[in-house]
């Protein structure tokens, strides 16, 4: 029988506690926390800030030099060059949103196979699950055109209709009319926002393990899905308005530990950079691109210790929340269920028998 959304929490937290605990294996949590980052189920930030204090010269050096270019000149003497730039620096973005969609996209089918099994293999999952991976980026891919479009529907239809109304250019006459369309496309941009955030999380949650097991396309998972929210729409609601709720408190208490972390980091870490940074000082060092470059990689090295260790901390709600889906969608999927509960041997359903 099916399950509610609140029945679902106590079998979720106990595999999670299984799964980590049970016993504890650092290499198994950290290939969670890799595939938990990848796949976009737990979040990591982190970052660090410096300044540095030249001391002036008789001549220009090091930042001086870099000040003393003058980037509005430069900009107006290359126009082409800065042009370029951009637009390579927007294809080389686009492409990492694409590259990193696909990643995750495969990386979401080894979360749930992970959970399912309770054993986290990333290269076997890989070369595994790549065509289920690739079906899901179209999905992806489709679903970020789709809110793009959306977008440019929501606000730019309406921006167009109040500038052709001359309402942008004399704003003093129109407070009313302003005031009131950016009430209602604020509503309707978070009506927008708030639907296409819904789809991505019953795609992950319940179109995933369908694709998983079945071998079909997010299109046909979504067309069963949508009989089975009709079927049971309160359900699924309540799964929904749970999963806010635990989403939120397990934010709050994952920010907390995080911040904790990261002031614990950054005791050795700032005390290691400030014993570099008077040494570098002393040695009469200015800002150069070597300098430079060697400060952007101490940079990244800070941040990628702070991401993995906000990764690490993050992995078992990396591990409940997938697990709550599967038991919450286990009781209505008789696919899923046979491997959540699998039935002791020679065993068989009431219907089976009759037919025997």
């Amino acid at each position: 029988m099916p399950i509610s959304a609140v029945d679902a929490i106590d079998p979720a937290f106990q595999h999670a506690k299984r799964q980590l605990l049970q016993p504890f294996r650092f290499g198994q949590w950290a290939r969670l926390a890799l595939v938990g980052l990848l796949a976009g189920e737990l979040g990591s930030g982190g970052g660090c800030n410096g300044s540095f204090n030249i001391p002036s010269t008789h001549r220009q050096g090091g930042t001086e030099q870099f000040l003393s270019l003058g980037w509005p000149k430069l900009l107006g003497d290359y126009p082409v060059m800065f042009a370029s730039l951009i637009a390579v620096l927007i294809v080389v973005g686009i492409g990492l949103v694409v590259l990193f969609t696909y990643i995750g996209s495969v990386m979401r089918f080894i979360l749930f196979d992970s959970i399912v099994a309770k054993e986290c293999h990333i290269r076997k999952g890989w070369a595994r699950r790549r065509r289920e991976g690739y079906l899901l980026f179209v999905w992806q891919i489709t679903l970020m055109l789709l809110s793009f479009a959306a977008f440019v529907i929501v606000v730019g239809i309406p921006a167009m209709f109040a500038w052709t109304l001359g309402w942008f250019a004399h704003p003093a006459e129109h407070v009313p009319g302003l005031v009131v369309g950016g009430i209602l496309l604020f509503l309707v941009f978070l009506a927008v926002v708030v639907g296409f955030a819904v789809v991505h999380v019953m795609t992950k949650d319940f179109v995933v393990p369908q694709m998983a097991l079945e071998n079909i396309s997010a299109f046909e998972g979504w067309s069963r899905l949508w009989l089975w929210l009709k079927a049971e729409k309160g359900g699924y609601a309540g799964y929904i308005g749970m999963k806010i709720v635990l989403a939120v408190g397990a934010g709050i208490a994952l920010t907390i530990i995080s911040l904790t972390v990261i002031v614990l980091l950054l005791i050795p870490i700032g005390g290691i950079g400030a014993m570099i940074w008077m040494s570098v000082k002393a040695a009469g060092a200015t800002w150069t691109v070597h300098t430079i470059s060697l400060a952007v990689a101490a940079g990244c090295i800070v941040l990628a210790i702070f991401v993995f260790a906000i990764s690490m901390i993050s992995v078992p709600a990396a591990v409940f929340f997938p697990a709550y889906s599967i038991y919450f969608l286990a009781a209505r999927y008789p696919a899923l269920a046979d491997l959540v509960w699998p039935r002791p041997p020679g065993s068989v359903t009431p219907g089976e028998a009759g037919l025997t």
